[in-house]
């Protein structure tokens, strides 16, 4: 299952990867199919991650496939500086169509980390346009992942990630996060303990006044922090209080949109309406890389005063609205359709969840959270040694044909929505079996 040290790995600079460890024992992919990972010498494994929180209509979409070949073969590549293709408006209106209240307008990107500084970036232009030009301020959330872009990683929480680099953005503060494991431990879906925390906003309202403020962003639910969904009502208090002092609020789904809680989007869930979301992943079935920024009306109409030959919002990229993209993109909402998908996953929530509680007993199992189809199997650390008991797991879950991720000392658990009761039983008893087996 392991490859051999192979010295045609070295010119690779693998991303969120201990590079001199992985080059020591590679271990590769070239085929995937349905729920499956197939490596090079035949051995599967059946994929509890969607790839990376992104397949969520399984692997090998011949739909997608199709839909990609059969528009680069007809239109390969424009530019939508200036000009365009009607593939870009149709997918732009069918997000719009699924989207919740008035997010009618969509700004494509090319990955969530593009898509949160675009978010950003909007929010700071909205109020400058409305004559709010001293609202400059973004409030992030700690433990929160929002990409690895310089606005991103300024509102992330992450102290970990953001170390290295030293000189982010300025004007930004963050919220505490909402975990605590004395009051929520083994929680599935929203925590009943944790709303008041959503009064921080309110002494950051205090400490830096209002009218500094530009927008508050948090995920839904936290997924690369281990999966933390919101305790009951703190979403919800969020939106007042941004209401109250004329802060935009966003939500970053990138996760969690798209079935991933059983609705279209975490914000239908929750039934809290952001002024924007962020999505990508799961956009594309993870096909193409693409991202998008769902805009309130209130929002994009702020900008479009002024001469009309101007431009209105000075931001994009080179393949902003790719064509490929838009395909795959158009063939995976019509896969998401079709094959009902969203309520799918919301039809296997309770078994799911049933399934992780039932490692609560384990060894060295420590706190389990669910929600939707995600699940995070915390696991205690070993002195000196954070984050290898999960490794360790990891691997041993992989010798058994299970593909799950560790996340700091959390297994994350994320299947494509198109698993069935057998395969979720297969995960958790390879799980189960894994964790019997790590000292």
């Amino acid at each position: 299952m392991l490859a051999a040290p192979d010295r045609k790995l070295d010119a690779y600079w693998m991303p969120f990867t201990a590079n001199r460890r992985f080059k020591s024992r590679p271990v590769l992919f070239d085929r995937a199919e349905g729920m499956y990972y197939l490596q090079p010498d035949g051995h599967r494994a059946l994929d509890a991650t969607a790839g990376l929180w992104c397949v969520n209509a399984g692997h090998g979409r011949s739909e997608i496939a199709d839909a990609i070949s059969s528009q680069a073969r007809r239109l390969d590549y424009i530019s939508s500086f200036q000009v365009g293709h009607p593939s870009a408006f149709e997918f732009a209106e069918r997000l719009a169509a699924l989207a919740p209240g008035a997010l009618n307008h969509v700004f494509l990107t090319n990955s969530g980390s593009e898509a949160v500084d675009t978010a950003l970036k909007i929010a700071l232009a909205y109020h400058r346009a409305r004559g709010e030009g001293q609202r400059v301020r973004l409030i992030g959330r700690e433990r929160g992942y929002h990409g690895m872009g310089f606005g991103g990683l300024s509102v992330g929480g992450h102290g970990t990630q953001r170390r290295a680099f030293g000189n982010l953005l300025s004007a930004v503060d963050h919220l505490p996060h909402t975990y605590d494991a004395k009051h929520q431990a083994f929680s599935r879906g929203e925590p009943q303990w944790g709303a008041h925390l959503a009064e921080e906003l309110n002494r950051l309202v205090q400490l830096h006044d209002a009218s500094t403020i530009a927008a508050v962003i948090v995920e839904p639910v936290a997924g690369s922090g281990g999966v933390l969904p919101p305790p009951l009502g703190y979403l919800k208090r969020l939106r007042e209080i941004c209401t109250q002092h004329g802060i935009l609020l966003i939500f970053d789904e990138v996760i969690t949109a798209f079935g991933r809680l059983g609705h279209g989007f975490a914000a239908e869930r929750f039934g809290v309406q952001p002024d924007l979301i962020t999505c990508a992943k799961g956009l594309t079935n993870g096909a193409v890389p693409m991202g998008a920024v769902l805009v309130d009306a209130k929002v994009h109409d702020a900008f479009m005063q002024g001469p009309q030959h101007a431009t209105e919002f000075l931001h994009g990229y080179t393949y902003s609205g790719h064509p490929l993209a838009c395909a795959a993109g158009l063939a995976t909402l019509d896969i998401y359709e079709r094959d009902g998908l969203f309520e799918r996953s919301l039809g296997l929530e309770q078994y799911w969840a049933e399934r992780a509680h039932a490692l609560s007993d384990r060894p060295h199992v420590q706190d389990i959270r669910s929600i939707g189809l995600l699940a995070a199997i915390e696991l205690k650390s070993r002195p000196e040694q954070a984050s290898l008991r999960a490794y360790e797991t990891h691997l041993q879950c992989l010798e058994r044909g299970v593909l799950v991720r560790c996340a700091g000392e959390a297994l994350v658990l994320s299947p494509p929505l198109i698993i069935e009761r057998a395969q979720i039983d297969e995960i958790f008893d390879v799980l189960s079996e894994a964790l019997g087996r790590v000292a």
